[in-house]
Formats: structure tokens, sequence, C-alpha cells
């Protein structure tokens, strides 16, 4: 392969640009100049970038909801509500399916049947098909910085299109919005092709504009081990730095155990940082993201407000930066925006309350980030040592090896060989590591950690702890015992 982690010369961006651009008739709307003539215009406290850093500075929790429709009116509706009714600190845009599978003219399609129906018949917004005219009718009507959040692998006309607008964040990456998302899609491409959304970033940079990139950090959101995703996304702050990424945020999802919780984010951010200064990126601003319980969720609303609470809890406890809110109807469906809002409401009183909250050292927290931290440094030095020292060769090499490996991915990429399941204190640990290169002493000790809860069960280590905790949550426990427990 002729992949390579190496900045984007001039030449090589521009080439590729014309033939992005051309993707779709929108694309010709995104004259480069222009959009930095509009983003020097956009006040300090629309642009997302700014506001992280802010937060990161102040020490504060932000709250983030998802939200996404199909119609440009509708869609301003949504996030004014948000905005005044919800109180949230950042607002999103949410892409509809289609758009992120580059399928547009099916988003044609859906507008059009949207428009006739009188609501929206896609599961978020068609940014691309509405191109600068309607994404900027978005930006100008809101009064909070705005990010677009999909699912896409190749995102490079998507990028185009918002950043141009006045967005001044893109959520996603090379492994974060391929292997969990995306069946028949090659890691080679998809890391090709979000260098192209970073280096675009980098330009815009360099022009005196800060920009914001988001690595998505629940990956699949079932039973994700944190040294699993905390590996991923140093992978992609670092791939995104190499294209001249100034602000990176590299986000975790709620596994359910405080302890462990607490220990992830702070060692992603801990971890993030020291792998930026040992490759000489030293003047990134790193913030973290933490997201709310992103499994199944009980249908009862009173139980669903008690699962975003804990999040909300966890999220202040630990200092991340941003929270992204869940609703309490995820387990019905797409949430009203009454929802949606009561879901932010309930998050922000949280993060009220918590204002200036840390969760205190101790052992347990201590050991905690310790094996994190252990974990997430055998697989990253591994994808460096088989990508003989250049991160996107050993990205790809690491995904085709099993290094590199996602529990319950649909791409035929990932091997699938290693399985997760709670410990007895609820912490997600490895049960199978497939060809992960953990120390023996690592692969010892969640075994042992596993064996616990085996013992306290009185039955078998195996796969049936992990089925029974895909489903806990949604009954109303985290670790999924047997019947009568």
């Amino acid at each position: 392969m002729d992949l390579k982690n190496k900045r984007f010369t001039d030449e090589k961006f521009f080439k590729i640009r014309e033939e992005v651009l051309n993707q779709w008739p929108t694309g010709k709307e995104v004259d480069l100049q222009e959009a930095v003539d509009y983003l020097k215009k956009v006040p300090e406290e629309k642009n997302f970038a700014l506001k992280m850093k802010k937060a990161k500075e102040a020490n504060v929790t932000l709250a983030q909801p998802r939200a996404g429709v199909a119609l440009i009116s509708e869609h301003i509706e949504l996030l004014n509500f948000l905005d005044k009714e919800g109180g949230a600190d950042f607002l999103p845009t949410t892409i509809d399916a289609y758009t992120r599978q580059n399928r547009y003219n099916e988003c044609e399609v859906g507008i059009k049947e949207s428009e006739k129906a009188g609501r929206s018949l896609l599961n978020g917004f068609p940014a691309v098909n509405h191109g600068i005219k309607g994404c900027r009718e978005v930006f100008e009507s809101v009064n909070l910085p705005l990010q677009a959040r999909h699912g896409t692998p190749d995102s490079r006309l998507l990028a185009e299109v918002i950043h141009a607008s006045g967005f001044t964040s893109n959520e996603g990456g090379a492994v974060t919005y391929n292997v969990p998302y995306a069946k028949a899609v090659s890691i080679e491409k998809s890391v090709r092709d979000w260098q192209y959304c970073d280096r675009l970033i980098g330009f815009y940079e360099e022009q005196g504009i800060p920009m914001n990139r988001e690595s998505f950090g629940p990956l699949t959101g079932t039973l994700v081990p944190p040294s699993n995703s905390n590996s991923i996304g140093i992978i992609e702050a670092l791939l995104a730095a190499e294209q001249g990424v100034k602000n990176i945020t590299v986000g975790y999802g709620q596994c359910g155990n405080l302890v462990q919780d607490v220990a992830a984010v702070r060692a992603l951010e801990e971890l993030t940082e020291e792998y930026l200064r040992k490759f000489g990126y030293n003047d990134i601003v790193v913030t973290t993201v933490f997201h709310q319980w992103m499994g199944g969720f009980p249908e009862d609303e009173s139980k669903a407000f008690g699962v975003i609470s804990l999040g909300s809890a966890t999220a202040a406890l630990a200092g991340a930066t941003k929270v992204i809110v869940k609703t309490p109807h995820e387990a019905i469906g797409i949430p009203t925006k009454e929802a949606n809002a009561s879901g932010i409401r309930a998050t922000k009183m949280v993060l009220n309350l918590l204002a200036g909250q840390r969760m205190p050292n101790s052992k347990a927290l201590d050991d905690e980030i310790a094996i994190i931290k252990a974990e997430t440094k055998c697989i990253l030095d591994k994808v460096f040592e088989i990508g003989n020292g250049d991160l996107a060769v050993g990205t790809v090499k690491g995904f085709e090896q099993g290094v590199l490996d996602i529990p319950f991915a649909p791409s035929r990429y990932n091997a699938g060989k290693m399985i997760p399941a709670r410990d007895n204190n609820g912490a997600v640990r490895y049960l199978m590591t497939g060809n992960l290169p953990f120390t023996k002493e690592l692969v010892d000790l969640n075994r042992e950690r596993l064996e616990e809860r085996g013992k306290y069960e009185n039955r078998e280590v195996g796969f049936q702890m992990t089925i029974d905790d895909i489903f806990a949550v949604g009954r109303g426990k985290l670790i999924g015992r047997p019947e009568g427990m």
C-alpha cells in the first residue's frame, strides 16, 4: 500500500479536492477563500473549538444532545428548542443514513417525500443535499456552535459543505466511523478519506480559523473495554494532528462501573497528550467527551432518567469537557424534541450540582488507570511496530492481524475474536483477547476478575455472561446475573 501517515501536500490535497467536489452538485458551491472569509466572521461564542478550549480551562463539563431532521425549517426549530428549552451548550446536526453512505440521490427523494408528508422521513439532516445555502441558513438561525455528527466512512464532501457553512467541528474518524458502521469499506480507504477531512481542518487552521475534530469514542456502544476504545481514539488523534488539526476531542462511551469510567476518561486524556508530545505535536488542545450509556435503555421514562443521571454524574466526576446526552425515549425510537430537551435539563441539573467536584484519588482508581494505560500501550506499541513506525500503515495491518479488534462490529475487516464481559463489580473486562497483544500478566488479570464473578454466580465463565450483560441495563441492572440473583 502507498498509504502513509504524512501530511498531504497542497498539490495532493487540491487534486483530490476536485474529485470530491464533483460527487454532488452542491460541492461546486464551495469556494475555499469565500469560506475562509465567512468563517473569520463567526463570533467567538459560536466557534466550537474555542468554546471547548474555554471549558477545559474553566474545568467545567458542557452538554450536547443529538438531533437532526430532514427539512431546514424543522431542523432550525428543533435546534432552537434544544437551546432555549433544553439549555444545551452545543448543538448537533445529526446526519441521515443515506448521506452517511454517500447516497445523495436517495437523500433527494427523502427530502421531497418529507416535504409532501410535512414531517421528516429521514433519520437526520441531509447536509450535502441542502448545500451551503441550506446549511448556512441553519447556522445563522442558531446561537450556539454547530457540529456534524454522523457515521460516514467517506465524509469528505460532507466536511467541505459543513465547514464552509460555519460548522466548526466534525465528529468521526477513519476507524470510529467505519468499523462500527460499515460492512464493506476497507480500513485503508477510510484512513485515506479521513486524512482528507483532517487536512481540510488543518488548512482552515492555517488561515487562522480554530476548528475542532472529535473522535467517536463509544465505537459499537456495547461492552467496549476502555483500553479498546482509548487506543482507537489516540490513533485518530495522532492521524489528525499529522494533518494539521490543533483542537482534538477524544471520546469515551460509558460502561457503567463508576471507578472504571472515571479512570478511563482520565487515562484517555493523559495518554493522548503523552503520545502527541512523543511524536512532536506540542501545540494541540486535547479535550474529552463522555457519552452517556449507548446500550439498551429501559422503556420506563423514570428508569431512563436514572441511567441519564448516572452518566451525567460520571462525566462530571471524571472531569470530561463535554457530555453527549441521551433521552428518556431511547428504548422507543427517535425522541421528540420535548424528550430530547428533558434529557438535557436532567443532565444539566446533575452537572450543576456536581460543579467543581471530582472523584478523589484512591487505590481503586489509581489501579484501574494503571490497568487501562498498560493495556492501551500494549495495543498502540504493537500498531507502531507492525507499521514499521507508520501509524496509518499500522492501523490497516492492525485490523488485518486482529491487533485492533472492536467487539460486535459489522465490518468484514474486523477480526471479531475479542469478546468482553463484566467482572463482579460491573467493570468491562476481556473474556477472550483474540489477537490483542497483551502481556501474560494483563491476560491473567482479566481472567481473574471474571473468575471472581463466576465464583460469585456459581457458573462457568463464558459467553453467556456477555449475552446477559448486553441486555442487563435495559432490564434494570448493570451486571447480567442469573435469574434470582
